[in-house]
């Protein structure tokens, strides 16, 4: 697959499609782009948009960084618009998920001249509050997994369990499908410390709200009701600082995009990108 260059930094992205607007997702904290499946995809381009996906830096095939080295969300948000520069695309809807829906933030607030329009999907604006999980959903964050190396069934059961607990009530995933998931994001990349250092660049660029209080386009906040890991006043205080932002709240849904939201998610993006008509 293609790499799009930001300085140092080599983006490693996967373009579906050719319709004459573009959507680029975005993925959340230690995510490789295949958490936004094929299937996923499918469905925006089926209605006529060329989507991209994408490795954020320190994970997947994009650039590893060392222990010791840090970075922003703002040189995440670079990643993000040189990946479109190598596509060829000035302006895009952004859609993020997580972490990726703050780095979809960061775009809209220092590179407004790029964004069509912005879906943040349980994600958080960094206000006092809004990042604070459950107890059992902050361990998902800090526990380490078994080595994988030397306890491959403990390390899948680990990831399986952590899924399981900041998933989606309402929504669960088909029998087997978390395990095959994670024996399939382990073969293809597996960057244990990337995560950390993603969460420093979450804290370090802190509040946004009154930076998000500017922004001029068509967005829509999307969160689930039972999120544990980014509680529901996350999302809730992204649309209040965005202007003219829709909210929406989805019962039973938690911290993931199991394929029974496929449609509800696709929904949002779409239903932001109808804002722009």
């Amino acid at each position: 697959m293609p790499k799009a260059k930001n300085g140092d930094v080599a983006i490693e992205y996967e373009v579906f499609g050719s319709g004459p607007e573009t959507i680029l997702l975005v993925n959340g904290l230690g995510s490789q782009m295949t958490r936004w499946p094929e299937a996923f995809c499918a469905k925006l381009t089926a209605k006529g948009f060329r989507t991209i996906r994408m490795d954020n830096r320190d994970v997947g095939l994009s650039t590893w960084f060392q222990p010791g080295q840090a970075y922003t969300l703002s040189d995440m948000s670079d990643d993000a618009m040189a990946v479109l520069d190598a596509v060829g695309v000035d302006k895009a809807h952004i859609a993020g998920v997580s972490m990726g829906g703050m780095i979809s933030q960061v775009i809209a607030i220092e590179q407004p001249d790029r964004v069509l329009s912005l879906t943040s999907i349980m994600s958080a604006s960094g206000a006092p509050g809004t990042l604070d999980p459950t107890p059992e959903a902050g361990a998902v964050l800090t526990v380490e997994p078994p080595n994988p190396e030397t306890d491959r069934e403990g390390f899948i059961a680990h990831g399986v369990a952590n899924a399981k607990t900041i998933g989606s009530p309402g929504y669960p995933w088909p029998q087997g499908a978390l395990r095959e998931r994670v024996i399939a994001e382990h073969g293809r990349a597996y960057n244990p410390t990337g995560s950390a250092r993603q969460m420093a660049a979450i804290r370090a660029y802190g509040d946004r709200t009154e930076a998000l209080k500017t922004l001029n386009v068509p967005t829509v906040v999307l969160h689930g009701a039972d999120d544990p890991l980014v509680p529901v006043r996350g999302g809730e205080a992204t649309a209040a600082a965005i202007p003219r932002a829709e909210l929406r709240v989805i019962p039973g849904m938690g911290h993931d995009v199991p394929p029974a939201l496929y449609d509800i998610v696709a929904d949002a993006i779409l239903a932001a990108v109808a804002k722009t008509r």
